[in-house]
């Protein structure tokens, strides 16, 4: 058996003093002054002692160890909601990924604004793959320092440009990274995570490295529900058909079925109601997909019936799944499959027929876990496992249009990890890709209260939150159209407000009294930046008629219309829209101005619930719907001029 090579200096011996003893009081930056210290109280201390030097060696020893590593990511306890379920064995498996510093990320984003901005001489210029991944590369020491550091621990790693990604055990790991791991499950349900509090790595590397996680991440995508506001099952038949009738069925005209959008929601209704007559050309280089996550697989049988009732003019037209990270396509699942469908459901009733494409990505931690043994993988994270699958793919192989329903509090994500995936989702507008996130359900959020001090402030969402991609809000009504109640929006704790967004928020932000100053980031990117009809959706799910609502609903909308825009340029070899929020902001004509409803929340907060939380929909944009919802003639005038909206 071949012995691995020591590390290039061992962590602190916690037999012999705890590390936070000495991390305690030593700040960064300034190990000359606290090495003295240090120092001369290990003299006071063993001045009696029979041998004073082996005490300040020691001393010196776990110094020289503390502050060679820097603390990349550290929690103060446990995130709100979580428990440790036990400790993880030595021998328990874990995958890690290690983002590497990239060398050109700043000249990557300006590329992208320039791609993205109406009237600027590159825009539509989009890149390939390969350009995208010359900006993103690390450098070769960078690699080198890295890929170095972890085979002294005996980890072969596997890199891909700026990922360095590697399979070891949690005993392993704990020493690369000088921590403990541990198995923490979320009282809301879900399979535990091998997750730790904090993490060190050598300051010789950490200068190459942005993260490594699944480390801190204790974000609840792998186990929180999509963001389906309201789910109700129909239950009898007369129900079904009554619907169907009113919305659908015999209905002579477009105009009454609109009228029926403030009660049921209907393809047909919506198409009314937003004036989306044009139809694109179902060839393959059109595209448009939606992300599932949570064991949800849309299903062939409902969508068939869905056809059959609801969109008779699409029968014969399927989807296609493409598996990512041991993701499955389980047609005889027994699970909610309602997200899923309601996805592709709803795409396909706006923007048939352009083919669609369902991203079956797993990524869930065990199930049925023991306190003794709980059984991998439970440290998969789905959006780094698509995004990295994504972004991997050759160019013909990317979908114009991407929907994504699903989401969580931002202050539950790591910074780094924020940060992170969202310059990932940046790479994918440099390669033409529009990328769409429902806004949540919560209003300005649920308990409102930081996690940080636990003192209260609104909760703004994730991945909403992050500049480059659209963030969809949702309505209801249709006389007047209005917010609805539950529409998240509000200000990016992470994220800065781009400029693209500044002429826009700067009005309503003036517009409003200080009394929510204390409890949101006035200067963070604004969410939502549209809005479409969100409520009581008609769905196929399981064979039964159900009736779904969330800006789980208005997302899909909005991304079949981003998919119709894209197809009508493509006849006119125009590229395709790409990131989509320099030009929407650059359109705002094209919506219908939302000035009527709210969005309400913070009920789990006592000491606001004599406050009556709200975000107001008000002239212009506001944090409930954004610049409001399509009109789609204007949004296809500005996207491709002279095609006609029929």
């Amino acid at each position: 058996m071949t012995e691995c090579p020591a590390p290039r200096a061992p962590w602190v011996d916690a037999s012999l003093l705890p590390i936070q003893a000495i991390t305690s009081h030593v700040e960064v930056g300034k190990p000359r002054a606290s090495l003295a210290l240090l120092l001369s109280s290990g003299q006071r201390k063993h001045s009696g002692s029979n041998n004073p030097s082996r005490a300040t060696n020691m001393l010196f020893l776990l110094f020289a160890a503390a502050v060679s590593a820097r603390i990349m990511d550290k929690l103060a306890a446990v995130p709100k909601g979580w428990e440790k379920v036990a400790a993880a064995l030595p021998s328990d498996p874990i995958t890690l990924r290690v983002a590497l510093q990239q060398q050109q990320s700043r000249a990557l984003e300006q590329a992208v604004l320039e791609m993205s901005t109406p009237g600027h001489p590159n825009y539509g210029m989009h890149m390939t793959r390969d350009e995208v991944r010359a900006y993103t590369a690390p450098s070769e020491r960078a690699t080198s320092a890295v890929t170095q550091w972890l085979r002294e621990y005996g980890i072969e790693p596997s890199v891909d440009n700026d990922w360095i990604s590697f399979t070891t055990t949690a005993g392993k790991a704990g020493g690369l990274l000088n921590t403990t791991f541990a198995w923490y499950r979320f009282e809301g349900g879900g399979g535990p995570k091998l997750r730790t509090l904090s993490y060190r790595v050598p300051d010789d590397v950490a200068a190459h490295i942005d993260l490594v996680q699944p480390t801190t991440r204790f974000g609840q995508l792998g186990a929180q529900k999509s963001t389906i506001f309201e789910m109700h099952r129909v239950e009898s038949d007369d129900n079904i058909n009554t619907v169907a009738t009113k919305t659908t069925l015999s209905s002579s005209s477009l105009a009454a079925e609109a009228v029926e959008c403030g009660t049921t929601i209907t393809p047909a209704c919506l198409k009314s109601f937003y004036n989306i007559n044009y139809t694109a050309s179902a060839s393959p280089e059109n595209k448009v997909a939606f992300a599932s996550y949570l064991e949800e697989y849309a299903r062939y049988t409902d969508l068939t019936t869905f056809q059959d009732r609801f969109l008779p003019q699409a029968k014969g037209q399927n989807f296609s799944v493409e598996l990512v990270n041991g993701g499955l396509n389980d047609q005889a699942s027994r699970s909610d499959s309602g997200e899923a469908n309601l996805d592709l459901q709803y795409i396909l009733g706006v923007s048939h027929p352009i083919p669609i494409l369902e991203y079956s990505t797993a990524g869930r931690g065990p199930l049925v876990p023991t306190q003794d043994q709980p059984r991998a993988p439970g440290s998969n994270e789905p959006y780094l496992e698509w995004l990295t699958y994504m972004l991997a793919q050759p160019d013909s192989a990317l979908p114009q249009t991407i929907s994504t329903s699903y989401g969580e509090e931002e202050q539950s994500i790591p910074q780094e990890y924020a940060l992170k995936t969202c310059n990932m989702f940046m790479q994918l507008g440099a390669r033409g890709v529009s990328v769409i996130f429902a806004s949540g359900d919560s209003g300005p959020g649920n308990s409102c209260v930081r996690n940080t001090d636990n003192v209260t402030y609104f909760e703004p969402t994730y991945p909403a939150g992050c500049p480059w991609v659209t963030s969809v809000g949702a309505t209801t009504g249709t006389n007047p159209e209005k917010a609805v109640s539950f529409s998240s929006g509000g200000f990016s704790i992470f994220h800065p407000r781009p400029a693209y967004q500044e002429a826009a928020v700067a009005p309503y932000l003036a517009s409003i009294n200080s009394t929510y100053f204390p409890y949101f980031n006035r200067s963070g990117r604004g969410i939502p930046d549209v809005a479409a009809l969100g409520q009581n959706f008609a769905v196929i799910d399981r064979g039964y008629l159900t009736l779904l609502s969330g800006t789980s609903a208005s997302a899909p909308v909005f991304a079949g219309i981003v998919a119709l825009l894209n197809a009508a340029r493509r006849t006119q070899a125009k590229a395709p829209l790409g990131f989509l929020n320099p030009w929407l902001y650059n359109n705002t004509a094209a919506f219908n101005d939302i000035s009527a409803g709210y969005g309400a929340g913070c009920y789990g907060n006592k000491d606001l619930r004599t406050m009556r939380v709200r975000w107001n929909a008000t002239a212009g944009w506001d944090p409930v719907t954004g610049l409001g919802t399509p009109r789609f003639e204007k949004l296809l005038e500005a996207a491709a001029p002279g095609v006609p909206n029929a």
